[in-house]
């Protein structure tokens, strides 16, 4: 009976991630390329996925579960002109404000310690 679930569940697995896989491909990554005077450009994404699956029982009872997800993100583009290729990225605005919150922070203990040296005379 547990070979059977095993097999269920590898099962179960194995189509979830092919559903995921699908949806992750290279078309989806990047775009259609649009071309208008000469340049063609290419959208560019990452993409992240992760899935999951179990099985459980109890007193007699037995059961299968699983989930997963698939998150695509902009990255940016490769622009094609004149025979030369080159990717362009897009700036992350979370990447920005993570490293504003850094530097407010940095900044607020420099200036802390400063005062200390200061106050100290």
């Amino acid at each position: 009976m547990e070979e059977t679930s095993k097999k269920e569940q590898n099962g179960f697995i194995e189509r979830l991630a092919q559903r995921l896989g699908i949806s992750a491909n290279a078309s989806t990554i990047y775009g259609d390329p649009v071309e208008r005077d000469g340049v063609i450009v290419i959208p560019a994404a990452k993409a992240m996925y992760g899935f999951g699956g179990g099985s459980g029982s109890k007193a007699g009872e037995e059961g299968t579960g699983g989930g997963g997800g698939v998150a695509i993100k902009p990255v940016g583009y490769i622009e094609i002109k004149d025979g030369n290729t080159k990717f362009k990225s897009i700036p992350d605005p979370e990447r920005v404000i993570k490293i504003i919150a850094v530097s407010g922070v940095m900044a607020f203990f420099i200036l802390k310690s400063v005062d200390k040296l200061v106050n100290k005379r």
